[in-house]
């Protein structure tokens, strides 16, 4: 599934934290908005895995779950570009 993943971290050291770990599961394409190709489990997982590093009284993190249908119809201008499923992750 793809994923658009947006964050709002009031501390420096959580934001980068957040940041970090976001890029084991996807491609940053603007500074707290992350793109990720995941599936159920690993979406369960990188849940579980930022909820250890936010203060929910403070910080807030959105997942918003594409359909292929709505993925396609992504519409880019300027420097970006469509980041591509790949077939392996690295975590």
């Amino acid at each position: 599934m793809f994923v658009i993943v947006c964050y709002d971290i009031s501390d420096d050291r959580r934001r980068g934290r957040v940041g970090s770990e976001l890029e084991n599961f996807g491609c940053r394409v603007q500074y707290s908005v992350f793109e990720c190709h995941l599936e159920e489990p690993q979406l369960r997982e990188l849940q579980a895995r930022l909820l250890t590093l936010i203060d929910e009284e403070e910080d807030h993190v959105r997942y918003y779950a594409l359909c292929p249908k709505d993925e396609a119809a992504v519409l880019l201008d300027g420097l970006g570009r469509k980041t591509p499923d790949w077939d392996y992750r690295v975590v």
